[in-house]
Formats: C-alpha cells, structure tokens, sequence
C-alpha cells in the first residue's frame, strides 16, 4: 500500500480541525450520548436487524460515548463486543463483552476485553470518526483500523453494516478519501439514521 502524500497532508490538516470542532459540539451538546441511544430503534429497524452481537467501542477524548447506546441494545435482546488490535496493520479481531467486565491495553495501547473473552463475528459494527459526509466517507484517526476490517469483512456474502456514530455536527461538504478507504454504510447522530447503502 503506497501513501499519497497530498491526500495524506489534506486529512492531518482536516484532523486538527476536526479534533477542535468535534470537542466544542461535546461540550454543547452533553445530551448527545443520550439522543442516540434513544434512536437506536431507527437504526434496527431500517436495517431489518434482529439481536445478535454489536461491536461498540469504547470512547475516547470527544468521541461519541456508545455506552448508552449499549444498554439500549443489551435491553433488546443484543451482546456487545469490543475491537480489539492484534496486529498494527492488520484487521481489528472483535472479543465478546458486558458492561464492568475488566480491560487491558492492546498492542495499540487501547483499552479492549482481556485475551481470555472469546472472539466474535459482530452482526453490526459501530464505529467513532472526526468527520463524515453524506457519501459515508469517514475521517479516524489515521491508524487504518477500520478501514483494513471493513475491506477485509466486505469479502465475506453478508457482511455486517458499519455505521459511524457522530454528532450531527461533525458532517462536512467532503472527506477526502483513497482507494483504501472503506465508506461506511450508514450514519447515527442525535438528529436520526442517514443511509448510505440502500440494500439493507
């Protein structure tokens, strides 16, 4: 995989403000976490899924916190997974999780389930981002986690819809994007679920 330079210094200078502008929308709109939990059901329900595991993560900085979120779907019938880095440029594994069950930094020095969790097959996969646009192209942070799992898990007959969880704040006119970047098939704010992919 070889780096385009350009795009590469158009997303770090995107980052910087994106970092600054998603922690102001924090601070204003502490009763995001909440409002999205709370539409949970219009994400389900325009996705035809039924419960099964949801892989959320857990927040960092300003990231949308996916807690109250989690509850929303244990309450429906859903088991909750976490990412988990095993290999700093391969796919991200998914473990089985609860809430209060205990974490321990990955190889990235992320918080994640203990190796003794049992690995999943998540049916639904969350995701946090610095931006997004109407096209589902998703801004991270740069490590190609995401990126690498969905191109990985987009080979298998029915994979798992990648939703990205935002404040609705955090969309922009567009994200510049390469030919290793995976788009996301749908967006969940505090304003409602946006659909990018019509098949579900």
């Amino acid at each position: 995989m070889q780096n385009d330079p350009v795009l590469d210094a158009q997303k770090a200078a995107l980052r910087i403000e994106a970092r600054r502008h998603r922690k102001a929308l924090q601070i204003q709109h502490p009763e995001a976490d909440w409002m999205i939990a709370d539409r949970i059901g219009d994400l389900v329900d325009a996705l035809g899924l039924k419960p099964g595991v949801a892989a959320i993560y857990k927040a960092l900085g300003a990231e949308i916190d996916p807690r109250p979120l989690g509850d929303s779907l244990v309450r429906r019938g859903w088991r909750l997974a976490l990412p988990v880095v095993i290999d700093l440029d391969g796919p991200l594994e998914f473990r089985a999780w609860a809430p209060r069950e205990p974490l321990a930094h990955d190889v990235a020095g992320l918080p994640a389930p203990l190796d003794s969790a049992a690995p999943v097959a998540p049916s639904l996969i969350l995701v946090p981002l610095l931006a997004f646009d109407r096209h589902g192209h998703r801004l991270g942070q740069g490590g190609g986690f995401y990126d690498r799992t969905f191109g990985a898990l987009r080979g298998f007959p029915r994979p798992p819809p990648f939703i990205g969880l935002a404040y609705h704040g955090q969309e922009i006119e567009t994200v510049p994007y390469g030919p290793f970047d995976q788009p996301l098939d749908g967006i969940l704010t505090e304003a409602g679920y946006t659909a990018v992919r019509k098949d579900f």
